[in-house]
C-alpha cells in the first residue's frame, strides 16, 4: 500500500525536531520586537537600529538580562582589502552585536543591528549597561562607529591622527598583506623524546646497502 502526499507530509511534520532553545528565542524576539535565529546553539535576535537602546533596556528590565558580556561589530563587505575573495555576495553593512545574559539561569542572547557602511551611527548603551563604555570606545576606534550620547568617545589604542579603522575588512592591514587572514598555518613536525623531528623521520635509504 502506498502513502499519498498528505500522509508523507504529515509524517515529515511529526519527525521535524524543534530546537530546545526555539521557544526561548521566540519569546525574547517577541518582547523586543525583533527576529530570532539560532546558530550553533546561540540565540541571536536582530532589531532595527532605531530600537537598539529600547530593546536592550527591555532585555535588562523585563527579561532579567542584567549581565553585560560584550559589544563589538562586523563589517560585511564584498570587496575586502586583502585576503581570500568571497565565494558568495553579502549585503554590505556594519553589524553591531551585543551579548547579554542573566546570572541565575545562565541564559544568554546576542542582539544585533545593521548600520550603513558610510555613516555608522547608533545610540549608546552606556546608560543601560555601564560596561558598554569601554566596548563602544573600541568599536568606535576600530570600526568607525559613532555612538551618540557616549560620554567619552576617545581612542583606546591608536595614536591621535591615525587614519582608518583597522578592524574593517576594507582596511589594508599590512600584516594581512604579508600573510592573508587567516593565513596559512606553518606546520612543523613535533620532536620526540631522545631526538629531533628530523631524526625520527623514517629513513628512505636501503638498510642492506
Amino acid at each position: 500500500m502506498t502513502s499519498n502526499q498528505s500522509d508523507v507530509t504529515s509524517e515529515q511534520a511529526e519527525t521535524t525536531t524543534v530546537h530546545p532553545l526555539q521557544e526561548f528565542a521566540d519569546s525574547v524576539a517577541a518582547a523586543v520586537g525583533g527576529e530570532a535565529e539560532i546558530t550553533f546553539d546561540t540565540v541571536k535576535v536582530h532589531v532595527p537600529a532605531e530600537r537598539w537602546v529600547e530593546a536592550l533596556t527591555t532585555a535588562r528590565d523585563d527579561l532579567g538580562f542584567g549581565y553585560f558580556s560584550f559589544l563589538s561589530a562586523i563589517e560585511w563587505t564584498n570587496d575586502p582589502a586583502v585576503g581570500y575573495p568571497l565565494t558568495d555576495e553579502v549585503e554590505e553593512r556594519i553589524e553591531v552585536i551585543c551579548t547579554v545574559g542573566d546570572v541565575f539561569e545562565g541564559r544568554r542572547v546576542t542582539f544585533s543591528t545593521d548600520l550603513p557602511v558610510d555613516s555608522p551611527t547608533i545610540a549608546s548603551l552606556v546608560d543601560v549597561y555601564a560596561g558598554a563604555n569601554w566596548h563602544e570606545r573600541e568599536a568606535h576606534e576600530m570600526f568607525g562607529i559613532h555612538f551618540e550620547g557616549h560620554p567619552n568617545l576617545i581612542h583606546l589604542y591608536l595614536p591621535e591622527g591615525f587614519t582608518g579603522n583597522p578592524l574593517r575588512k576594507s582596511f589594508p592591514l599590512l600584516s594581512r598583506e604579508v600573510k592573508p587572514w587567516p593565513g596559512d598555518v606553518d606546520v612543523e613536525a613535533m620532536p620526540t623524546e631522545g631526538g629531533d623531528a628530523a631524526a625520527d623521520e623514517p629513513s628512505t635509504e636501503n638498510p642492506e646497502a
